[in-house]
């Protein structure tokens, strides 16, 4: 299946001015590129580390981060285990304190933390959260030279998030791009071809409705709640799509300056949407409430027919295919043999997706519980960042930040183990990133889906809404 072609036409003219820096030439971006490099170069992480901190180094580290939880594959939980095993055999007097917590909770948490003085040294944020604390004079400059890369080994959109006038306060760890999957067998089932996803947003209504109408289920799992990150990074594709945007962030030269959260593009957004929900009632009841975690079980269980997601999706179904029993589990191998992986769908202006990920950073000293321990810290980012550990880190969900972990044998085993992997990696040339704003939190996290809820609910037309929105972000930017 090899339904990436038609996204790469894009790629040459924006990376080219770019790939004359890189020992991995994004020019030539592609799933054959990627495997044509895969398993090329070989990793010593000890070794690279050593020059930054010697491995006899004592001392502490204390960091927060957000990892697997109940929703991920057992995979992703081992990884994980593997990869703080590693660091102590590495750094064995390097007394090592870390916190998963919850992706929701991380943001409200470090806030209340950095403005108490309880901070842990070392935080990876969602690349949404950055810009706020950095704004704050919360972060430490941090720059890959710093812990013994180049910048030249990260993806040019993510050093653009840790970003913030004009300096660098961290370092990227990985990079997402998603997906829209779909069930091949409900496809067929409801007279679409079941081998080919909608081209377009607009026939992601059109085959939503009829999914909904001939099957008697969800056609697309919409995603709506407020307050939670996996909103957005779902709505915001297709409102580029269309050629809205939160501020200018889709233009290939940003300013932040301009509103477009309520042009003509992104009403037509917000009209696709409540076309699905509200007028052919093709999305989930619970799309208000719902994360992508609500559609894992309706898809197993072949009760929805597409979805956006990682390339863990594959990896989560196949775990929940194998916990299953009777007549469920017959359902659920089914369901996983008809899981189809293509490009997100494009919209009159663009074919785009939200440039995700994660960044680590190392906070202030006055602001750490105990104080910053400075040289145990830049060994932990560097282990963390390196091509090695990026990519391990990323196995089921995500693509290594830095460039050098497409090089690796790890890349290889990943490309050849974990299916579909390449369709969303062939994704990130369309990746546009949030606004590099402090108020892009806000933005995306609550303004965005207030004004998803406010059309949903029929509180407020399109028109309402968009404006709403548009009022909000203005007041935003202007600290009112």
């Amino acid at each position: 299946m090899r339904l990436w072609t038609v996204a790469l036409g894009v790629t040459v003219s924006m990376l080219a001015t770019v790939a004359c820096a890189q020992d991995v030439d994004l020019s030539k971006w592609s799933p054959q590129y990627i495997r044509s490099i895969a398993g090329t170069e070989s990793v010593d992480t000890a070794a690279e580390c050593s020059k930054v901190v010697p491995l006899d180094y004592k001392g502490k580290v204390t960091v927060w981060w957000t990892g697997p939880n109940d929703a991920s594959p057992d995979l992703s939980r081992k990884v994980h285990a593997d990869f703080w095993a590693a660091f102590k055999a590495t750094y064995p007097n390097i007394q090592l304190d870390y916190q998963n917590i919850d992706y929701n909770q991380l943001l409200d948490k470090l806030r209340t933390a950095t403005l108490g003085n309880a901070a842990p040294m070392v935080v990876r944020l969602q690349i949404l959260g950055s810009v706020e604390f950095a704004s704050k004079g919360y972060f430490m400059p941090l720059k890959p030279e710093d812990v013994g890369y180049k910048t030249s080994d990260f993806w040019p959109g993510a050093m653009k998030s840790v970003m913030y006038d004009g300096v660098s306060y961290g370092i990227p760890t990985n990079n997402e791009t998603m997906a829209l999957i779909w069930n091949a067998d409900l496809f067929k089932q409801a007279g679409l071809d079941p081998e080919h996803p909608p081209a377009t947003w607009d026939d992601v209504v059109t085959y939503s409705k009829q999914i909904h109408d001939k099957l008697g289920i969800p056609g697309y799992g919409l995603v709506a709640k407020q307050n939670a990150g996996n909103t957005p990074f779902r709505f915001m594709p297709q409102l580029w799509a269309y050629g809205g945007g939160a501020l200018d962030e889709s233009s290939d030269k940003p300013t932040y300056k301009t509103v477009e959260i309520n042009n003509d593009g992104a009403k037509a957004a917000l009209q696709a949407i409540f076309d699905m929900y509200v007028r052919d009632k093709s999305a989930p009841v619970s799309a208000l409430t719902n994360t992508q975690n609500e559609n894992q079980n309706p898809f197993i269980a072949g009760r929805l027919g597409m979805m956006i997601a990682h390339p863990a999706e594959y990896a989560k179904m196949v775990d929940l295919a194998s916990k299953a029993t009777g007549a469920d589990k017959a359902v659920a191998d089914k369901v996983v043999q008809n899981m189809r992986y293509g490009l997100i769908p494009k919209g009159p202006a663009r074919r785009a997706v939200v440039f995700g990920g994660s960044n680590i950073h190392i906070i202030k000293s006055d602001y750490v519980d105990g104080g910053l321990d400075e040289k145990a810290a830049k060994a932990l980012v560097c282990f963390w960042t390196g091509p090695e550990w990026s990519t391990k880190l990323a196995w089921v969900d995500s693509n290594p930040g830095n460039l050098r972990g497409f090089k690796t044998k790890w890349m290889k085993e990943r490309l050849d183990t974990i299916k579909f992997l390449d369709v969303t990696t062939s994704m990130l040339p369309n990746g546009i990133p949030f606004p590099v704003v402090p108020e892009s939190t806000e933005i995306m996290n609550n303004i965005v889906p207030d004004m998803m809820q406010n059309v949903l609910t029929q509180k407020m037309s399109v028109s309402e809404a968009a404006d709403d929105a548009a009022a909000k972000v203005q007041d935003l930017m202007a600290g009112k």
